[in-house]
């Protein structure tokens, strides 16, 4: 990218262009049906469709069926591997991960969200790690290596 000086600023695309104005004589080519073209429901005023119409054919929204619902009470957890674990213990030597310890390392993308800890891959050194669930899996990989699995809230 050329490094930007007064020399080289230009008005973005379409920046000069002046505003389509209609309804102003033959000569402007946008005279007469003011771009509207003859008769129908688009040509009235006032005139303004549903979003979706399709002109009185059944219309998409409603010719699919309606499928499933929504859980309101499902709760979402932010997912933790065993084997990001086992990759921040060999590089920067933590033996506890708290939850404020995961949001400084990054592990999360969410600030707020809650932690499950799934068994991907696995552990051999001992830690101790905070969250708001551990998979069976990953707790007995955990204490199998000699750490600890501890249930936030």
């Amino acid at each position: 990218m050329a490094i930007r000086n007064l020399s080289n600023l230009r008005a973005p695309k379409r920046a000069n262009e002046n505003k389509k104005r209609v309804g102003r004589g033959m000569g402007s080519g946008m005279g007469k049906t003011s771009t509207r073209g003859h008769k129908g429901q688009g040509s009235r005023s006032g005139s303004s469709l549903m979003r979706g119409f399709e002109g009185g054919q059944m219309p998409l929204h409603r010719r699919l069926p309606k499928r499933g619902f929504t859980n309101i009470f499902r709760v979402e957890y932010q997912v933790l591997g065993l084997d990001r674990v086992a990759e921040i213990v060999a590089a920067e030597n933590v033996t506890e991960f708290t939850l404020d310890k995961i949001i400084e390392l990054g592990l999360l993308r969410k600030k707020g969200a809650l932690i499950k800890v799934l068994n991907n891959g696995e552990i051999k050194t001992a830690v101790t790690v905070h969250a708001h669930k551990f998979s069976k899996t990953a707790q007995e990989a955990i204490e199998k290596a000699g750490g600890k699995a501890i249930l936030i809230g």
